[in-house]
């Protein structure tokens, strides 16, 4: 589905990941899971591409949801798939991850598991090698996309900033849907690691210019940087 000019996103409000198209190649942003790749292809062949114009795929962070077909990609066609330095092991399937599932939704959470069992994400394909990247790094990929560091869901999560799509894909420091109870609206992650640091984390969007801003759970987001990150503080438990 193309949300704007260079900018597309394959899954739904429950998973997503992202596309930037332009005329030098494409740049893949997150991976969703692995029954994504069929809507994935399918996407890039209406716009009379295959996965061999993708020139690079960049995770968010490691988690199985993030990196759904990112491993067939990387084998299949040789993408180099880029991931923060500390969520490197992560990706790699070498760090177990356990986190309190909180308050739920008996529909919500039945609809959740069910989706990300239809779409293989009971059989998680961990990366076998990987590209790492730091806070800063300016990539050599379709629309030059910069890491911004956010630890806090993960010790490595980044927002990936693409001007030229004017978008920001924050994956999981914030969200616009609970997936667990439906609720909609920017508020924090769930399965965050440190829900503290992660809203400290947020500061470090206060430099990015960008009208998207794109979580890899939830409604996009088009009413720029600033009025999502008031509202996902507001929307935080209050000490």
């Amino acid at each position: 589905m193309q949300l704007a000019q260079h900018l597309h996103r394959i899954g739904n409000d429950i998973v997503a990941a992202y596309l930037v198209v332009t005329d030098d190649g494409v740049t893949v942003v997150d991976a969703g899971l692995a029954g994504h790749w069929q809507e994935f292809t399918a996407e890039l062949t209406a716009l009379g591409l295959t996965p061999a114009d993708v020139r690079g795929l960049v995770l968010t962070h490691g988690d199985n949801d993030h990196i759904g077909f990112a491993e067939r990609l990387r084998r299949e066609y040789g993408v180099p798939v880029f991931v923060h330095g500390a969520d490197a092991a992560r990706a790699r399937g070498e760090v177990k991850v356990k986190n309190a599932m909180g308050r739920a939704k008996v529909g919500a959470t039945a609809g959740f598991l069910w989706y990300a069992a239809r779409k293989g994400g009971l059989r998680t394909t961990y990366l076998t090698e990987v590209s790492e990247v730091s806070d800063g790094d300016v990539l050599d990929l379709p629309g030059a996309p910069r890491v911004v560091g956010l630890p806090g869901h993960s010790p490595g999560s980044i927002a990936v900033h693409v001007p030229v799509a004017d978008a920001v894909f924050v994956g999981d420091a914030l969200t616009t849907r609970h997936v667990l109870t439906g609720q909609g609206g920017p508020q924090p992650a769930l399965f965050t690691d440190d829900a503290e640091q992660a809203l400290k984390s947020l500061d470090r969007l206060a430099d990015v210019e960008a009208t998207w801003v794109l979580p890899g759970h939830g409604t996009p987001w088009d009413r720029g940087v600033e009025e999502m990150v008031r509202q996902v503080r507001a929307a935080a438990p209050q000490k």
